[in-house]
This record gives structure tokens, sequence and C-alpha cells, in this order.
């Protein structure tokens, strides 16, 4: 796709719902994203210890443990007894990314998103080919690779090298190693692979996948009949793969987005002028053309 094409995905969106109603997703996420990262942040930078730690293990007021599950999962195949504390926590964190959608971590929570949201912008705007594209199953693979060398050397493999930790690391700390590790985040998915990282290699969203299965939330393309095929849902979506059976399907075919992949971002929601999307949940199976029938049968 060209620079110039790139650059009118969503004006239609603009031109009908305005600026902000076609980046309100967008606009949501990326204050989520601050905003959580500002808590773990104000405690070092001035003092006000709203919560210690970081997205992988921390205790907010004093009270409230949280802790990553996939961090326990890593810890506990290293042959280490976690602490009750660490244990609840995980089951906080796990219950309610189970309840809602695993991958809500991804497009709302993890610091690294903007970073990659950048760097598929500055992909576009370069006008460079897809790259090297790994099959999407290999972030699975990654997962299962970080849980056996924790096993083998009884360490907490992945956080050697997590860029979200690393993130946090170079916040606090200042320039430093740390920011490699983004930097060649940022690199990859520029220059390598287009949306590489999060969509085909990182573990953790893998793993945030794998809770999504029988979450609530769902996007909904439940006005599919109104679609033009302008393709913009196609240009934003960050796994545009999950679109297409929910966008194509006709007759009884859910309009749901039921795919584990999808993140739950809402940007074919902002950027589709004729609302074809809206979020909703697993269990509301009915269309525009359905809810349309019904009232005139009534």
């Amino acid at each position: 796709m060209s620079t110039g094409a790139a650059m009118r995905v969503g004006a239609e969106a603009v031109e009908f719902k305005g600026w902000y109603g076609a980046h309100k997703y967008l606009i949501l996420r990326r204050v989520t994203q601050l905003a959580v990262l500002g808590i773990f942040l104000v405690g070092p930078w001035f003092g006000l210890w709203l919560v210690k730690g970081n997205l992988a293990s921390s205790l907010t007021l004093q009270i409230l443990p949280l802790t990553d599950p996939y961090v326990l999962l890593q810890s506990l195949v290293a042959g280490h007894a976690p602490e009750l504390t660490a244990i609840t926590g995980a089951l906080i964190v796990a219950g309610f990314y189970g309840l809602l959608g695993g991958r809500l971590y991804c497009s709302w929570v993890c610091p690294i998103n903007p970073v990659t949201d950048a760097a598929h912008w500055l992909h576009t705007r370069l006008g460079i080919q897809k790259g090297w594209q790994p099959r999407r199953e290999t972030r699975l693979w990654v997962l299962a690779m970080t849980l056996v060398v924790s096993a083998i050397t009884g360490t907490i493999a992945w956080e050697f090298v997590n860029p979200v930790s690393m993130l946090h690391r170079g916040l606090i700390f200042g320039i430093g190693f740390a920011w490699m590790f983004v930097a060649a985040v940022f690199l990859f998915d520029v220059f390598v692979s287009r949306r590489g990282w999060c969509g085909r290699l990182c573990p953790v969203g893998a793993f945030y996948g794998l809770l999504n299965d029988k979450s609530l939330l769902r996007v909904s393309a439940i006005s599919r009949e109104a679609c033009n095929d302008c393709m913009d849902c196609y240009e934003v979506c960050p796994e545009n793969h999950v679109i297409t059976p929910a966008l194509r399907g006709h007759g009884d075919a859910t309009p749901l987005i039921m795919s584990r992949d999808c993140t739950a971002c809402g940007r074919c929601v902002d950027v589709c002028a004729l609302d074809v999307f809206r979020f909703t949940h697993r269990f509301d199976h009915h269309t525009a053309k359905d809810a349309e029938a019904i009232s005139h049968a009534a």
C-alpha cells in the first residue's frame, strides 16, 4: 500500500464521526496505558507509593497483591515455592483477564504497545514491504521455550529479556542497557517484520491469548451487511485475520470476533464510518439485519 493510501485510512470515519469519534478507543487506550504506567512510576519518581513493584508483581496500597500468572507459571516450573500472596495475586489477574479478555492486557495495559504501534506507523509511512512473517504459532513455541528454559535454569527466564520490564527499568533508572531491548522491538517491527513482535513472537501475548478463549468482552460486526469493503478495519487491526469470519459471514454465522488473537483494541470500531463494528458480549450473536427482521415481524 502506498504512503498516500495509508494516510487516507480512517478519513471517511473522520468525516462522518469527527476526529475524536474516529480515534476514541485509541485515545482511551493511550490514557489507560499512561495511567497504569504512571501508577508504577509515581513511587520511585515522587515517593508516592500507591503501588510497589511492576506489572510482573505488585502490591497496591499495601493491601492488594497482583501477580502476572505467566511469571508465576515460570516460577513454578523453575522449582520455586511461591508465597500465598503471589498465588492470590495471580488468581486475581487471571480471573480478571479470563473474564473480560486476555488480550486486553496487550492493547490496553502493556507499555510496549505504543512502541509497536509507532513502529507500524513508521513502517507504513516508509512504504516498507511486509517483510519476514513468522507463523503466528511461533509465539506459542516461544512461550513453551521460556518455560523449558525456566525449568532448566531455575530462573524466571523471560524477565531477563522482557521488554516491558526493561521499559520500566529504563524509566526509573534513566538511560541504560535496558533501552536497547525496547529499541530492538521498535526496529524489528519497522524494518524486519510488520507487526512482528506482538503478533508473531511475544510469549506474553501468547499466554494472555490463551485466557481469551472464554472471555465475555467481544467485538461484533453487527452491521456487516452495511460494509462497503473499504478495508480500513483490516489496515488498522493488529491481528486482521480475526476480522474475516465475523465480517464475511452470512446467515447464521456469528458476527462476533471469537478468535483468541483479538486484542479488543477498538480500532475497527473507530475507523468504520458505517459503524459496522461495536463492543458487546460473547452471547450476543444477533446482527442488525436480525434485529430489523424481528422489528418488522412485530
